[in-house]
């Protein structure tokens, strides 16, 4: 158990100290004209609605319609997205080739973010929620999904673009689609 909790921790413990090394020149930035815009960005309000448009775009995906997911993902060869399929992708191209496919799937259903927890920084910020919902198996019927989820956001002119998700596995969604794996 613990050696499972050693790397979040190590994350958020880096994502902090990152984030608190950004405050000296957000100060000048938002003494600067125009700095209205990245000081509601880089707001707890800011990061909260990018994560509600994160969900919102997931929900569009089951339906089949990847383009709100891509409006909302950075598209940087940096971004990283641990799902409930698994494996490890790198790289917007390969995020984007696994939402392709989870999106012709049509998965169906619905999944919101509960129990959300948000640490806005500078230039970097996450959220931490417990997803819950459903969606739906090739032969229509329900499946259950219940995960932790950790989204990371970077600020990338002025907005938060979403650089990595992670949740945990699911065996009922791999069950559901044995063909993922």
């Amino acid at each position: 158990m613990k050696k499972s909790l050693v790397f979040p921790g190590i994350i958020l413990i880096t994502l902090l100290i990152l984030s608190s090394f950004g405050i000296k020149k957000t100060q000048e930035q938002n003494s600067a004209p125009g700095a209205t815009e990245h000081r509601n960005a880089n707001s707890e309000e800011g990061l909260r609605a990018a994560n509600s448009q994160f969900y919102a775009a997931l929900n569009s995906m089951f339906t089949g319609n990847l383009q709100p997911m891509e409006n909302i993902w950075s598209h940087n060869e940096d971004v990283t997205q641990l799902g409930p399929f698994g494996d490890r992708l790198t790289g917007w191209d390969a995020v984007k080739a696994e939402f392709q496919r989870e999106a012709g799937m049509k998965l169906g259903g619905k999944v919101e973010c509960k129990d959300l927890f948000v640490v806005p920084g500078q230039e970097i910020g996450f959220t931490v929620c417990t997803e819950e919902g459903q969606n739906m198996s090739v032969d229509g019927k329900p499946v259950v999904v219940k995960f932790r989820a950790t989204n990371i956001f970077r600020l990338e002119n002025g907005a938060w673009k979403l650089v990595h998700h992670h949740t945990d596995l699911s065996d009922p969604l791999q069950q559901a689609f044995p063909e993922t794996k």
